[in-house]
């Protein structure tokens, strides 16, 4: 059986009011004195009026919402940038939607394609290619685009991020410091910007120290997960022990916590055996078996600064192009202690 959903005319008719007032109560209802406002808004409970936003998103020719399209949704990285997002857009009586491209650029242009058709406020993105043609064409048919935690060869975009190079320099800084002398950097693929930046930093932290850069060991992961942590660790209890680095640098948490993780299952001692750096500095990094030393990214300012951008784009006609860098910082625990 089908329910008949209240319309603005039933609560008109209800409320013996004109379709002028109702439409004044929802959007206008300082125009109503508060007596027939009253009468409105309680035939509307009654009745069980619900208001028609697409309708009136239809009309505006935009929607109240706001889209970020994410690299990988089970990275709590990507989940902590999202709640500055909804922050911001909450202040701003905005919806956030979540998409996930997977690192996948097939999967970026379909969630984009349909952002666009669906009229979203402005999309925030962190891209598989910064620099790809899709982002601008979006952006030159007029949905504002900020790229997150990325950027771009040129400013003809929003962007923020945060410098990655500046945070591997930190992580193999602080590991040298500790006096480790044969350090594998583990993370990939090396495809992913914020992969290859974390890895130009350690390699330029190494070099400047005056090592041999033989003794920086990189180690590829297909992907940047708790099992490709796992598999990391099994590598390097295979290679000979005078080979064998005494400390690994980890592109992000999530790859730090199964490398520990393994390295505690097989019976090394972290850090006696392994001295473990991660990236994030994710809220599971501290609360692990050995806390983790992690390069910390303010996850929530970068949301709630790109969604603000992305805003004042949608809504300031004198709006300017800014590039936004933020600074990380290097939280030492008992992992590298």
């Amino acid at each position: 059986m089908s329910v008949h959903s209240a319309s603005v005319k039933d609560v008109a008719a209800a409320a013996g009011v004109s379709l002028g007032t109702v439409s004044n109560v929802l959007n206008r209802p300082d125009r109503v004195s508060p007596a027939t406002r009253e009468r409105v808004e309680r035939v509307m409970a009654e009745l069980g009026f619900v208001r028609n936003e697409s309708a009136r998103q239809l009309r505006a020719g935009r929607s109240r919402t706001l889209a970020y399209v994410v690299l990988d949704a089970g990275n709590p990285f990507f989940t902590d940038v999202a709640a500055g997002i909804d922050d911001a857009a909450d202040d701003a009586a905005l919806s956030v939607v979540l998409c996930n491209s997977a690192n996948r650029a097939d999967r970026e242009a379909a969630h984009l394609t349909r952002l666009e058709q669906q009229r979203v406020q402005g999309i925030l993105i962190t891209p598989v290619d910064p620099d790809a043609v899709a982002l601008h064409q979006v952006a030159r048919r007029g949905t504002p685009i900020v790229v997150v935690d990325r950027t771009r060869r040129l400013e003809d975009f929003c962007t923020v991020a945060v410098d990655d190079v500046l945070g591997g320099r930190l992580a193999v800084e602080h590991l040298v410091g500790r006096g480790h002398r044969r350090v594998a950097v583990v993370g990939g693929p090396t495809s992913i910007g914020q992969v290859h930046d974390r890895y130009a930093g350690a390699r330029a932290a190494w070099v400047d120290a005056g090592l041999d850069p033989a003794d920086l060991v990189p180690l590829e992961t297909v992907a940047m997960t708790v099992a490709e942590g796992r598999s990391a660790g099994e590598r390097l209890a295979g290679l000979p022990s005078r080979r064998r680095p005494t400390a690994a640098f980890c592109a992000n948490d999530l790859l730090a916590l199964g490398l520990l993780q393994q390295s505690i299952g097989s019976g090394r001692s972290v850090p006696g055996d392994l001295a473990i750096v991660g990236y994030d500095d994710i809220e599971f990094a501290a609360a692990a078996a050995v806390p983790l030393t992690s390069v910390r990214q303010p996850r929530h300012q970068l949301g709630r600064t790109a969604a603000s951008l992305v805003l004042d784009e949608s809504t300031n006609p004198d709006h300017r192009h800014q590039q936004v860098t933020f600074t990380p910082e290097l939280v030492a625990r008992a992992s590298t202690l």
